[in-house]
């Protein structure tokens, strides 16, 4: 079953969509498989102390996006396929891609200087390029 308990709530943005982007992250990161369950709705909502429409909007929405499927009386399960996964992986490092340039950009670094720092950050790591 997909694991919620370690979702850390904010408020910086709607809590359904942090739960959402919670999957998107266990299905990044491989933690999440297809066919995998999820709680109920009441489950989730209980574990998380949010409201079950909350939860509700928060699956909802996972089943628009393509995440998961939820068959007549039974419980919602993961699904995704290779072009959905593609989004998540665009999404999960794009966004923070698109941040690191933009800050490495206002300390005028050059590109040259920024591929160094990468890469010696990456080797240091004990990771080939």
């Amino acid at each position: 079953m997909v694991n919620f308990s370690d979702l850390q709530l904010h408020d910086m943005e709607p809590v359904y969509v942090q739960i959402v982007r919670h999957l998107k992250r266990a299905i990044f990161l491989g933690e999440a498989a297809v066919g995998e369950s999820l709680p109920s709705r009441r489950e989730l909502a209980a574990q998380l102390c949010i409201n079950p429409n909350t939860a509700q909007k928060a699956f909802r929405l996972m089943e628009e996006e393509g995440l998961i499927q939820t068959p007549k009386n039974a419980a919602s399960t993961v699904f995704y396929d290779e072009e959905t996964l593609g989004r998540i992986r665009q999404e999960m490092t794009g966004d923070l891609v698109r941040q690191f340039v933009a800050e490495a950009k206002e300390n005028r670094l050059t590109l040259a200087e920024v591929m160094k720092m990468v890469e010696e950050a990456w080797q240091e790591r004990g990771e080939n390029l």
